[in-house]
């Protein structure tokens, strides 16, 4: 690949990693590109439409002109007296190229001449393609002449293609102002067109389910990515500007970091033989082979030994395969009986021993992350995290699936007010951030998914926040009389997404700050208010999407925590450093938890979590 050195290094963006342009550092130039026409680059990317434009053949050549003092003459308007001589001079020249016209349109005629053919004949037609590469919505048009490469194998949709050409502007109408002229083909990856899912337009989300593996090639999904990613940076920024330190909590625990909730549990007992099973032989551990490749050779053994029937084969070899096919049934036989008596072991209620498990006790995927965070922010001060975690819920519900990514943040010396004041700045970072650095991408969403998207953003950026009470909450919902909750509304019972999301969108119509919660309802580790019944917890609601942050202040007191463990029944022993954390240096610290994937559903106007989490895990369903 050969690269003009000065002009084209200077500015054009090269990816350092695979030597093309990233098609985003061409589109998204103030001129369009129009300043690089006439470099020559490398572009890579997929074909998202292509269609075929036809060359015309190139017209026939003008008749011969008359005799240049002739013509001179005619331009300047006198006729001038012409012997005959002159006059059949003149002629000749266009007497004999009608001649010559008229017998090869004879010669083609009787001999079928295939060069005359190829004159007559339409020219290859040449392929446009509209590339993109993932880096940004706008795509590239490339044109390729069908002696570079075939027609039918570019315009495929999904076909990859790395071209090097040379930039010109645009030859055909459309959204690009400028576009590459291939030169040469360095690669070119085809699609099974009958088998391929995206090969057609707008497929639906719920369809794209099936092939997550193939969903971020689809615009919509690319979009989102991108929009994800800059969520991602926001992310990173706004703590690393106000001195938070990063830190990595671990996603296998042996506490449940809410006290009651579902988990998963983390083991390697599953499918081990007990100590039962060893003794008596059911499973010694020296099973190799399984039944069905028994019963498999088996059948191979049996039609073996009819072709050395049918062919008349030495007796010798047929007694030996039907004494081998004897085995092998002996062997099946064995089989069956020990997964006859594994299968009666199972049915039977086992008890498995932890202490021989992988960490000998039990362990489960993380729920939350803030307990592990609150004993290095009593250590550097204010830590944040951002990963994983984990609810074995079986509930069906567009706002929660079984994996979802949390932002989680701890602050020391802090209390309930500071962490939802850090909570709010944080959420109107991450909106102003979007609206600053995703300009294209929400101008696709706006257009393609909803139109009052970034309108929201706006309105949660500029927004101030209503701050209500538990009882304020129920109160409220109470005097609604318009509309039926699938819930009940009474004191002392959990708010639901609906409840939640009628608040912010119907009631109150903008971000809402619901805090002071009966200590029920809330996770062992939450400070217990001076009234003793609620606690400083608080859940930020947003319209359309209902709760994205959830917080509080953590008790500090040490009798009131463990209490609080005794009370709820959870092992005091598994929690025993956390309550150290209390007896040596205790302070006051409060922190929240920010849904991740929540929160890209507000910046893309997406409504079902599923699609803008990679790959989603819900229940039941497990594709990849």
């Amino acid at each position: 690949m050969a690269f003009q050195e000065t002009a084209v290094q200077n500015l054009i963006e090269i990816s350092r990693y695979s030597k093309r342009v990233v098609l985003k550092s061409l589109l998204e130039r103030s001129d369009g590109g129009v300043s690089l026409v006439g470099e020559k680059i490398v572009i890579g990317g997929w074909v998202k439409s292509a269609k075929k434009v036809m060359n015309e053949p190139p017209p026939p050549p003008p008749p011969p002109a008359v005799a240049e003092q002739a013509v001179t003459e005619q331009a300047e308007g006198r006729p001038k007296d012409l012997s005959c001589c002159e006059i059949l001079v003149n002629w000749v020249p266009i007497i004999w190229c009608f001649k010559k016209a008229s017998r090869a349109s004879s010669r083609l005629d009787k001999e079928k001449s295939t060069d005359g053919l190829r004159e007559l004949l339409p020219l290859p037609p040449t392929v446009v393609l509209q590339v993109s590469d993932g880096s940004c919505v706008d795509r590239l048009q490339v044109v390729v002449d069908s002696s570079i490469a075939h027609s039918e194998q570019t315009m495929l949709r999904g076909t990859s293609i790395l071209v090097e050409g040379v930039l010109q502007l645009s030859s055909v109408a459309g959204k690009s102002v400028i576009e590459l002229k291939a030169e040469k083909i360095l690669h070119l990856g085809v699609v099974d067109h009958a088998k391929y899912p995206l090969s057609k337009t707008r497929i639906p989300f719920d369809t794209l389910w099936d092939w997550a593996h193939f969903r971020p090639r689809t615009t919509t999904v690319a979009s989102i990515t991108r929009i994800g990613n800059a969520l991602t940076r926001a992310t990173h920024t706004f703590f690393q500007n106000n001195g938070f330190l990063f830190v990595q909590v671990p996603v296998i625990t042996a506490v449940d970091s809410e006290g009651q909730s579902e988990k998963f549990h983390v083991t390697t007992l599953f499918g081990r033989p007990t100590k039962e099973e060893m003794q008596s032989g059911v499973n010694d551990g020296r099973d190799i082979v399984s039944l069905d490749s028994i019963k498999a050779s088996i059948k191979d053994k049996s039609n073996r030994i009819e072709e050395l029937k049918r062919s008349n084969s030495n007796e010798e070899a047929l007694i030996a395969a039907v004494q081998d096919l004897q085995k092998t049934k002996e062997i099946a036989l064995q089989l069956e009986a020990k997964e006859k008596a594994k299968a009666a072991t199972s049915s039977k209620s086992t008890v498995f021993s932890f202490s021989d498990d992988y960490f000998s006790c039990q362990a489960y995927l993380t729920v939350s992350g803030r307990l592990h965070l609150e004993s290095y922010a009593c250590a550097v001060g204010q830590v944040y995290s951002f990963g994983p975690r984990f609810k074995a819920e079986t509930k069906q519900s567009a706002k929660r699936v079984a994996e979802m990514w949390m932002v989680e943040a701890e602050i020391a010396f802090a209390e309930e007010q500071e962490a939802m004041s850090c909570a709010t700045d944080f959420l109107k970072f991450l909106c102003k951030w979007v609206l600053e650095n995703c300009s294209q991408d929400m101008k696709f969403v706006v257009k393609r998914i909803d139109k009052t998207v970034a309108d929201g953003l706006r309105s949660v950026e500029s927004a101030k926040f209503e701050v209500i009470s538990y009882a304020e909450a129920i109160y409220a919902l109470k005097q609604v009389s318009e509309r039926k909750f699938d819930a009940a509304i009474e004191d002392g019972l959990p708010l639901t997404q609906e409840h939640e999301s009628y608040l912010a969108d119907e009631i109150y119509k903008s971000p809402v700050i619901i805090h002071k919660y009966p200590k029920q309802l809330k996770p062992f580790y939450v400070r217990v208010n001076d009234d003793g019944e609620t606690v400083a917890a608080f859940d930020v609601v947003i319209p359309k999407v209902g709760a994205v942050i959830r917080g509080s202040q953590n008790e500090e007191r040490f009798s009131i925590l463990s209490n609080r463990i005794n009370e709820l029944g959870l092992p005091s022993e598994k929690y025993e450093w956390y309550l150290d954390l209390r007896r040596h240096g205790t302070v006051k610290h409060a922190g929240f938890s920010l849904g991740f994937d929540l929160m890209v559903l507000l910046a893309t106007g997406v409504t079902d979590v599923r699609n803008v989490i990679p790959f989603s895990r819900s229940y039941r369903i497990l594709n990849n």
